[in-house]
């Protein structure tokens, strides 16, 4: 969705936390990902907010055209300090928590949360009448959710096409 809000994209920043397990796959299958897409990435490390200047300078340096933030709790506790720093190194970025854009990010898509978390007091109910646990499935998220800040779209002078404003769940102005 950012390539097709900005079509002559080619570089790409990921600010991940390399102290976070998860995010070692995940930044190489957003790598692999962005390659599909005809994309150079810049990884960046970022592992508090006292690494955040330099994540930035970094991007700058390798010219990133945009960047993603991938999720943990330690960078999303940063998340208005990002926006902010974001926009002001006119850089678009975009995150997977519907939060992160009411915060100031460009646009955020990802699972639904509050329908996990519904669907999680499901399989507690469950546990509590009775089930065993190991005999529940195991799902995956069902419903996504698109969430476009305009107020940062206007600020960082990006026109957001219209094929993806119809898509979306949410629009902040």
């Amino acid at each position: 969705m950012l390539k097709e809000t900005l079509p002559n994209l080619s570089r790409l920043g990921i600010m991940w936390n390399p102290d976070v397990e998860v995010n070692r796959s995940r930044q190489a299958a957003m790598t692999e990902t962005a390659r599909t897409l005809g994309l150079t990435t810049i990884p960046v490390e970022v592992r508090g907010v006292d690494t955040l200047e330099q994540a930035f300078a970094t991007m700058t340096k390798e010219r990133a055209q945009a960047f993603v933030l991938q999720g943990d709790s330690v960078l999303h506790e940063y998340r208005g300090q990002i926006a902010e720093m974001a926009v002001r190194n006119r850089l678009p970025f975009a995150a997977v928590a519907s939060d992160l854009a009411e915060a100031g990010f460009l646009l955020s898509y990802g699972a639904d949360l509050l329908d996990l978390y519904r669907r999680a007091a499901g399989f507690v109910d469950k546990i509590f009448k009775g089930a065993k646990p190991a005999d529940l499935p195991v799902e995956q998220p069902t419903k996504f959710e698109l969430v476009i800040n305009l107020k940062t779209a206007k600020a960082l002078g990006i026109d957001v096409p219209p094929t993806l404003l119809v898509r979306a769940d949410e629009l902040i102005e």
